[in-house]
């Protein structure tokens, strides 16, 4: 079963499973306490997708984050990354994911007609598209983007060179995101 979460491998998955194992007072019993917790309450924000306790979260509830900014990701990871960062006050949505036509994902599996919903119902004056620069969330982008023409600001994040970057190490798409992205100094 711990092979089958995300970043754990067979090998790995059984590491974690035997340490937990040795450490079974310690680690193994407070965290089988802490899941059937977790499994009890948390749940999905009915308004943007993050998880919580509540049906609506903390970030949806705080009234000053009612600031028209609305940040798009994919999947809560990319909002909890977001938030870690500490820069961004306004609200998100969360589309659990991206258009892909090989896993047959269309906008109805994903949060997109909630979006629209949202940027038509409130105080939208900005969605920002912060979606991975993959084909996937590059197409996923260009959907929204259609499908919210006219009726709000759009903007993405700025691809290319992170800070502490060294271009030695970069992909060669990152590299053309930079270049093509460039700006005067």
């Amino acid at each position: 079963m711990m092979a089958k979460l995300p970043g754990l491998g067979p090998r790995s998955a059984r590491r974690a499973v035997l340490h937990l194992i040795r450490k079974r007072e310690l680690q193994l019993t407070p965290l089988a306490d802490l899941m059937v917790q977790v499994a009890a309450t948390a749940r999905e924000c009915l308004n943007c997708g993050n998880i919580g306790t509540t049906d609506i979260c903390d970030i949806c509830n705080n009234p000053k984050r009612a600031n028209g900014l609305l940040c798009v990701v994919e999947d809560v990871a990319d909002l909890w990354a977001m938030e870690r960062a500490a820069v961004f006050k306004g609200r998100y949505h969360v589309l659990g994911g991206t258009l892909s036509a090989l896993d047959q994902i269309g906008p109805e599996q994903l949060r997109i007609p909630r979006l629209v919903d949202r940027v038509e119902t409130e105080e939208i004056t900005e969605v920002i598209l912060a979606l991975n620069a993959t084909i996937d969330g590059q197409t996923t982008a260009h959907y929204i983007a259609d499908q919210l023409e006219d009726r709000t600001r759009l903007t993405s994040l700025a691809q290319g060179v992170p800070v502490g970057g060294e271009l030695d190490y970069l992909d060669d798409g990152t590299i053309s995101a930079a270049l093509s992205a460039r700006k005067a100094l």
